[in-house]
């Protein structure tokens, strides 16, 4: 009968062993092997630049590397970037300091203080409204539960690296400021975010 104890460490699969075999211990013949993977990707791959190059043949296109920062892909519109918030009509923040965003939110990033509004029919408004966003997993619970769709992740700005900590907090006004990608997917609003800036 086959051994069914399985050790802590040996998995079930003898494919996925973490034993070395011999020839994996001849690391001289695993170098060759990446040698060659990588030998024939780059070879087919030069192949197909000059089909499409030189031939002039436009299905055969091979890999090509998108020299960034200065260019960039566009990426798809439900991609989850920086938040930003959305403005009424007349230039006020949406939000209405329900605390749906700031309950709903695993990572505890969202911190909202409510005032009363001018506008006898709207009951509240965002007095302070900070993300922390060197805490944020970016799941989107935050724009999923606001019922008034005044939190978006749209801005396309995948580029707001800091220096500290405090750089991280964005305020209601910075959100404020940041706006929707373009239909490519490109942001709009100013990038790269600098990284030295710091919370008001």
């Amino acid at each position: 009968m086959a051994s069914q104890y399985q050790g802590a460490n040996t998995p079930a699969d003898p494919k996925h062993s973490s034993r070395l075999g011999l020839r994996q211990r001849f690391y001289l013949a695993e170098v060759f092997g990446g040698l060659k993977l990588t030998g024939l990707r780059f070879f087919a791959n030069m192949w197909r630049h000059t089909l499409h190059t030189i031939f002039r043949i436009k299905s055969a296109r091979g890999a090509v590397t998108i020299q960034y920062p200065d260019e960039r892909r566009p990426y798809a519109t439900r991609l989850r970037s920086l938040h930003r918030l959305v403005r009424r009509e007349d230039g006020s923040p949406r939000c209405v300091a329900c605390m749906m965003c700031e309950t709903v939110c695993p990572a505890h990033c969202i911190y909202i203080v409510a005032t009363g509004h001018p506008n006898p029919e709207i009951e509240k408004v965002a007095e302070r409204f900070d993300i922390d966003l060197g805490k944020c997993v970016f799941c989107g619970y935050c724009v999923e539960a606001c019922p008034e769709d005044a939190i978006r992740m749209d801005t396309g700005i995948l580029e707001f690296s800091s220096y500290s900590r405090g750089g991280m907090i964005y305020t209601k006004e910075t959100l404020l400021a940041l706006e929707a990608a373009g239909p490519n997917g490109v942001p709009t609003s100013p990038v790269p975010i600098p990284a030295d800036r710091r919370a008001p």
